[in-house]
């Protein structure tokens, strides 16, 4: 797998509103009513993160949940980093039918 050149990750970003390119990452930072609703968003996208076999760094304190991807072998950005990042988006903006 190869990294996402700075114009495929611009284009992906676009999709992915409050993401920002930091370095060789994508990140963001979530906040949400309380620490259960926090927790309940972490165990969701872990469940996806398992999934996919690709692994978030983030941090949670009280109900801010801080989250960074990369893809360590590549250095930079991959197609699975923004796919996590399509799926976080997912768990906190449900798309309705």
């Amino acid at each position: 797998m190869s990294s996402l050149s700075n114009q495929q990750v611009d284009l992906q970003l676009e999709e992915l509103p409050g993401w920002q390119r930091d370095g060789n990452a994508i990140v963001k930072t979530y906040h949400f009513s309380d620490f259960v609703e926090a927790m309940s968003f972490m165990n969701q996208a872990a469940f996806h993160a398992e999934a996919l076999e690709h692994h978030p760094e983030w941090s949670n304190a009280y109900n801010v949940v801080e989250v960074r991807l990369t893809t360590g072998d590549t250095g930079g950005i991959t197609s699975h980093d923004v796919r996590l990042a399509k799926r976080m988006e997912h768990i906190v903006q449900p798309k309705r039918l």
